[in-house]
């Protein structure tokens, strides 16, 4: 369920890459065309007093009590998250609070201005206020209160033809789309920048929801604490099975192991075990060596939404094989390797044939169980009330919103396994936080990408760039405080339900149906709004731009 219109910033450089596009692009001054080259590199001075002034704007205009959504109006007068949100909530999925928080400690490490630090306390305050009662985060948090949330999981939640996730207010917490991972690795880094007492219980709070909400097999649900209530179009509610989409099992790994890493909590060694062997117990048969977006307790491939079919998945067996990579160099335990080259002929046997499938893509998203034939998606009607999904075999007129093609870069994974395989387990294990006998610091940044301030390092071309963009962002920065932003997509305000019958008209692909579907949109004449995704962009590049000045 990772959302589909807007990358975290922590991937825009190194951390991952979700397939998935910017709901918020930056006009800012990146794409200010009229900036001359020759301009001349801003001074330190200056461009610790633009980071100063934007990062006043949005924790004295934009901020609701500490937290953020992603995008705004400049007139403030509507609000996105992955939906429409009341000025009331903020939203959890990343670019939202957690990684404002993030953004703010890496400016505060930065510059070594307090203010910054001051920030990422407000946020802090927020996500207190935020976090469930288990510890963990849903998508979004309304101060208005329970009525108020209630509310907006009625109107604009379920009339969200495609956001199936938004339709059925559970009241419990979520994994989906890295919410709860973010916050819960803020808190950790917050904690660990001065160990101000009054920040471990929601630390101690988010290591016990992921503690307790972790199967014996080692995997996570999507939900915790577990729901069965909502059961869409006859088909189960899949919230409480296995997950492995959009990140969940790695990202509660990965964060275990910072834990571990810098607490020293042994405690958590036997989860973190248990959740990468979860890879292994969720890999198909020789058959179908491939890994599926979730699965039933018993470890059987199974259905999310309503366009999520049961089925084998290749852009996750793809991203799994890559974690196994990963869990290989922690442990140098051979068996997260085995079964790799099976996986790797199944995915290159999968391929889509060359005349369907569209161009910058290489296979279908979904292989049947036991036929291993492609299956697609589809949709009719107009409006969540009367619309449905379906898939067939058709590769033809398939969802807009939803790919039913995937790219994977089959010769790089086997290119890396092989690279892997000729590499001493000692010299892949060096440093590993898992084999290390002593607590070992984060890294300095988290939502700066740090291969991308070593890469400075390999010339004047991509100095050039650095000096170029950072110049372009202090010139862009306009009089209010904020970098001018396209906010490309839109959505239909909440007015009514969805009727019964169709309206007319073909929806099937299209990302938004009828004007009762609350789903967002592209706008076809974009307003310039405020953006925190480009605000954490921008503030990233200004931080390598002081970085490489040192």
């Amino acid at each position: 369920m990772r959302n589909p219109f807007c990358v975290s910033p922590a991937s825009f450089f190194t951390r991952r890459a979700f397939g998935t596009v910017i709901f918020f692009f930056a006009l800012s001054g990146v794409c200010f065309a009229a900036l001359v080259e020759s301009a001349e590199p801003p001074s330190k001075a200056k461009v610790l007093e633009m980071m100063k002034r934007a990062t006043t704007f949005m924790v004295e205009k934009v901020s609701v009590n500490g937290g953020y959504v992603w995008g705004y109006l400049s007139d403030m007068s509507r609000r996105w998250g992955e939906m429409e949100a009341k000025k009331s909530m903020i939203w959890i999925q990343p670019p939202g609070t957690g990684t404002m928080g993030h953004l703010f400690l890496d400016a505060y490490h930065a510059t070594g201005d307090e203010y910054y630090y001051q920030a990422a306390e407000k946020v802090a305050g927020a996500l207190i206020q935020g976090q469930h009662p288990s510890g963990g985060w849903n998508y979004v948090v309304d101060f208005a209160g329970e009525d108020s949330i209630r509310e907006w999981y009625a109107t604009v939640g379920r009339n969200a033809w495609r956001l199936e996730e938004f339709q059925h207010y559970y009241g419990n917490a979520t994994f989906d789309d890295g919410g709860t991972a973010e916050c819960s690795k803020f808190f950790l880094r917050l904690f660990l920048e001065k160990h101000d007492a009054k920040y471990r219980p929601a630390l101690d709070k988010a290591i016990k929801f992921v503690l307790d909400s972790q199967y014996p097999v080692g995997g996570w649900p999507q939900r915790f604490p577990l729901k069965n209530e909502f059961s869409h179009h006859g088909r189960p509610d899949y919230t409480s099975f296995i997950t492995l989409n959009d990140d969940v099992a790695s990202e509660n790994i990965d964060f275990l192991i910072k834990c571990y890493q810098t607490l020293g909590d042994r405690q958590l060694l036997d989860p973190i075990k248990r959740g990468m062997e979860c890879f292994l117990k969720t890999q198909g048969p020789a058959s179908q060596p491939g890994w599926a977006l979730q699965y039933t307790v018993d470890l059987k491939p199974a259905g999310a939404r309503t366009y999520e079919p049961e089925g084998y998945v290749t852009h996750t067996t793809g991203q799994a094989i890559e974690q196994l990579f990963h869990f290989y160099a922690l442990t140098g335990d051979a068996k997260f390797l085995a079964r790799i080259p099976e996986a790797l002929d199944w995915l290159e046997k999968s391929r889509s044939p060359k005349e369907i499938v569209p161009e910058g893509r290489t296979h279908p998203t979904f292989l049947d169980v036991g036929t291993n034939l492609p299956v697609y998606i589809h949709r009719r009607g107009s409006n969540v009330v009367n619309g449905e999904y379906y898939a067939d075999r058709d590769p033809k007129h398939t969802v807009a919103h939803y790919g039913s093609f995937r790219f994977v870069d089959v010769a790089g994974l086997r290119a890396h396994y092989e690279k892997i395989r000729a590499t001493s387990v000692a010299e892949l294990t060096k440093g590993s936080p898992l084999l290390v006998e002593k607590q070992m610091p984060l890294a300095r940044y988290y939502t700066v990408g740090n291969e991308d301030l070593a890469q400075l390092e390999e010339g004047p071309e991509n100095t050039g760039k650095l000096l170029h963009r950072s110049t372009q962002l202090v010139a862009g920065l306009n009089g209010e405080g904020y970098w001018p932003t396209l906010i490309r997509y839109t959505s239909h305000p909440y007015t009514h339900d969805g009727s019964k019958k169709p309206v007319a008209g073909d929806f099937s692909q299209m990302r938004v149906g009828d004007d009762t579907d609350t789903s967002p949109y592209p706008d076809s004449n974009p307003p310039i709004g405020i953006s925190t995704g480009a605000y954490i962009r921008n503030m990233d590049v200004l931080i390598e731009y002081l970085e490489h000045a040192k």
